[in-house]
C-alpha cells in the first residue's frame, strides 16, 4: 500500500505544478485517529510519517493571499488510513511566527463501510477522495528551516454520510525546509 500511495505522489504534483518546483520540503510525525469535536473515533491510532512539498506562492492568486501549491504523502504505522493531498496552503506572518492554513484534496485507503456492533455508528470514511483542511503554527529556526505544530483533517464534510463525519484528525510537528 504504501509503494501504492507513494506513485501517487508524482499526480499529485501533476495536478498542482506549481509545487512540482518544489521551493521547499518538509517532514512531520502526527499523532494519528486524534478524537476532537470534528470526529467521531475510527478505532484508528498510531502514528503518521508525513512527507512533502511546497511550490511558489501563485502570484496570479495574490488578490487571496497568493497560496503556494503543496503535495504530500502520509503513512500511518498502525496499518490504519494512509493518504496522499494536494492543495493550496497560505502562509501569514504574525510577529516572530507564522500562521499556515491550507486546504486540499486527499485520495485515502481508509475502509469503505465500518460499523460500530455496539453504537450502530458508522465510523468509516465515505469515500476515498476527501477534503484536507490543514493549520499550522511554525517558527523559523534559521534562514531556511522552519519548525510548525500543525493539524491534519481528512473528511467528506457529511457528503458522503450525511448523519455523521467520521473524519480523522492527526496533531503533530513537521520540520520545513527552504530549497
Amino acid at each position: 500500500m504504501v509503494r501504492y500511495l507513494l506513485r501517487l505522489l508524482p499526480a499529485a504534483l501533476i495536478v498542482f505544478p506549481g509545487a512540482a518546483s518544489a521551493q521547499e520540503v518538509f517532514a512531520g510525525i502526527y499523532a494519528h485517529g486524534v478524537e476532537t469535536p470534528f470526529t467521531f473515533d475510527t478505532g484508528e491510532g498510531g502514528a503518521d510519517l508525513q512527507l512533502g512539498v511546497r511550490g511558489s506562492p501563485i502570484m496570479a492568486l495574490k488578490a487571496v493571499g497568493a497560496p503556494a501549491p503543496y503535495a504530500l504523502v502520509s503513512v500511518n504505522t498502525a496499518a490504519g488510513t494512509d493518504f496522499v493531498a494536494a492543495g493550496l496552503a497560505w502562509k501569514i506572518a504574525v510577529g516572530p511566527v507564522y500562521i499556515r492554513p491550507g486546504v486540499g484534496l486527499s485520495l485515502n485507503n481508509g475502509p469503505e463501510r465500518r460499523v460500530d456492533p455496539v453504537t450502530g455508528l458508522r465510523t468509516d470514511l465515505g469515500s476515498a477522495v476527501l477534503f484536507e483542511p490543514e493549520l499550522g503554527i511554525g517558527i523559523p529556526l534559521g534562514r531556511s528551516t522552519s519548525i510548525e505544530a500543525s493539524w491534519v483533517h481528512i473528511s467528506g464534510g457529511r457528503l458522503f454520510n450525511s448523519e455523521q463525519n467520521p473524519g480523522i484528525d492527526m496533531f503533530g510537528v513537521r520540520l520545513s525546509q527552504r530549497l
